[in-house]
C-alpha cells in the first residue's frame, strides 16, 4: 500500500503539464527548500537561512535573487515540519521586481526497508510589480528620424496596472534511505493569473524539479589532516515552459569545508546554435560554531559575452544549540542523523 502511495504521487507530479521563469540558486543542495518543501524540518532542530545572488553584474543586465527561510521539527521524532520563506527577484534593466512569501509543511511516514517518504505542501502570496512607464514599443519610434511618440495602438499595456498579486501552491516529495535521496518538486500548482493587464489571462508556468544524490563516507584518507571524509554526488533536472535545465554536482566534504563544482547543461537544445554545457560552478563552505557560510562562482561557457559571472553568497545558522556534527550540517541532507 505504501509502494502504491509513492507511485501514485510521483505519476500524479510528472503528469501534470509543466510550461516566466523562475529564479534558481546555485547553491540549492545548501537550501534546498528552495526547490522543493518536503525538507522543511528534516534537521533535528530549527534553522535559518538567506541566499544572496547577483547574476551578471554589468550594468543594466544586473539580476539580484534573495531567499530567505526560517524552519525546523513540530515534534520529537521530526515526522513534521513547519516553515516560512520570503523570495525576492529583481532585474535592474527592466524594473521587474518579483516576491513571494510562503509557508511550508512537511510530513514523513516510514516504509518497508528503512525507506522513508515525506511529503510537503507549501502555500503564499506572490507580488509582481512592472514599471511600464519605461517601456517603448514599435510602432512609438518614428524610423525617419528617430524621435519617439508617445501614442501606440497597445496604449492598454502602457495605461495598465503596474503590479499584480497572486496565491500561490507548491507541493514535493522526498524519498530517502541512509545516504541516498530522491525528491521531486512542482511549484504553481494553481497556475495563478499573472496578467498585467485587466481582464487578461496569463497563467504563470508550473516550475518541475527532479532531484537526487548520494553521499559516500570515505575514511581514514588523511586528507588535508581529517580522518574521515565524505563526497558527495548530486543531480538536479529543471523545466519550466520550454526551458530547461540539467546540473550534475560532486562535492568533497571535510569537517569544517566543502569544496565542489556543478556542471550546468541544456539537455533539450532547441537549435543548433544552443550549448550543451551553458557553465561551470564552482563552491566551497566553511562552519563556524553553528553557521555555515558558503560561496559560488558561475563561470560561463556559452557565447553569451562578458557577463562577470554569477555570485552566490549563503548564511544558514542553526538555532538553539551549538553543531556537534557538523561535518553532515555543512551539506543539507535530508536523512535522520543528529546534528
Amino acid at each position: 500500500m505504501k509502494l502504491k502511495l509513492i507511485i501514485i504521487v510521483i505519476l500524479t507530479m510528472l503528469a501534470s503539464e509543466v510550461n516566466a521563469q523562475d529564479p534558481v540558486f546555485t547553491q540549492y543542495f545548501f537550501i534546498p527548500e528552495t526547490l522543493n518543501p518536503a525538507y522543511t524540518g528534516t534537521l533535528n532542530s530549527w534553522y535559518a537561512g538567506i541566499i544572496h545572488r547577483t547574476q551578471w553584474p554589468d550594468g543594466n543586465r544586473k539580476l539580484m535573487t534573495e531567499y530567505a527561510f526560517v524552519n525546523g521539527p513540530l515534534d520529537e521524532e521530526g515526522k513534521m515540519g513547519l516553515g516560512v520563506s520570503f523570495l525576492n527577484h529583481h532585474e535592474v534593466f527592466t524594473n521587474y521586481n518579483y516576491s513571494e512569501m510562503n509557508t511550508s509543511y512537511a510530513y514523513s511516514v516510514s516504509l518497508d526497508g528503512d525507506w522513508k517518504l515525506r511529503l510537503g505542501l507549501e502555500a503564499g502570496y506572490g507580488h509582481k510589480s512592472f514599471n511600464f512607464g519605461n517601456l517603448v514599443l514599435e510602432d512609438q519610434i518614428n524610423t525617419n528620424n528617430g524621435s519617439i511618440s508617445s501614442g501606440t495602438v497597445d496604449g492598454d499595456v502602457l495605461n495598465s496596472g503596474n503590479k499584480i498579486d497572486f496565491f500561490d501552491i507548491s507541493t514535493g516529495i522526498l524519498l530517502y534511505k541512509d545516504q541516498a535521496w530522491f525528491g521531486a518538486g512542482l511549484k504553481h500548482l494553481n497556475r495563478p493569473d499573472i496578467s498585467f493587464v485587466e481582464n487578461g489571462n496569463v497563467p504563470l508556468n508550473m516550475f518541475l524539479s527532479l532531484h537526487g544524490g548520494y553521499a559516500f563516507d570515505i575514511d581514514n584518507t588523511g586528507f588535508f589532516f581529517y580522518n574521515k571524509s565524505n563526497l558527495l554526488l548530486t543531480a538536479n533536472y529543471m523545466q519550466q515552459s520550454q526551458y530547461n535545465r540539467l546540473d550534475i554536482g560532486t562535492a568533497l566534504e571535510f569537517e569544517k569545508f566543502v569544496f565542489g563544482a556543478t556542471a550546468v547543461t541544456n539537455p533539450q537544445r532547441k537549435s543548433d546554435n544552443s550549448h550543451l554545457l551553458t557553465s561551470i560552478n564552482l563552491f566551497s563552505s566553511i562552519q563556524i560554531e553553528s553557521f555555515v557560510f558558503g560561496y559560488s562562482y558561475d563561470i560561463n561557457t556559452s557565447k553569451f559575452g562578458n557577463s562577470l559571472g554569477v555570485h552566490e553568497l549563503t548564511l544558514t545558522w542553526q538555532i538553539g544549540r551549538q553543531c556537534s556534527r557538523c561535518d553532515n550540517y555543512l551539506v543539507k541532507r535530508p536523512w535522520g542523523r543528529n546534528y
